[in-house]
């Protein structure tokens, strides 16, 4: 005995149907849900939108020397990136990682403000 077969549900005969993505109607073929690739196409980006790309931040170039303070062993003078004593002519030698303070404009090491555990 053959497999029953339904061929109801792949003969549309003369029914009509509604495209879902255009609205437009069209003589659907078998189980044909849109009227074009086109629309099928479409159909299922709208359902699969593309991921946003990740958000990143680009941090301004700049060399670790210009952000390190440099104090000099003879006259204790701290300079932020440059590594010479202009009054003795010696090299600095390299405090830590810093900047200008706000409120007097001087050289200020992170260590000098972070508090060192005892």
């Amino acid at each position: 005995m053959p497999p029953s077969r339904n061929d109801i549900r792949n003969d549309n005969g003369d029914r009509s149907a509604t495209c879902p993505t255009c609205r437009q109607s069209f003589t659907p073929i078998r189980r044909q849900t849109y009227c074009t690739p086109a629309c099928r196409q479409a159909a299922w980006r709208a359902r699969h939108p593309q991921p946003r790309p990740a958000t990143t931040i680009i941090a301004p170039a700049t060399n670790r020397r210009a952000n390190t303070v440099y104090q000099c062993p003879h006259c204790d003078t701290r300079y932020l990136g440059q590594q010479w004593c202009h009054d003795c002519h010696t090299p600095c030698t390299r405090l830590d990682l810093g900047g200008l303070c706000p409120h007097c404009d001087e050289p200020v090491a992170i260590s000098d403000i972070i508090e060192q555990p005892r």
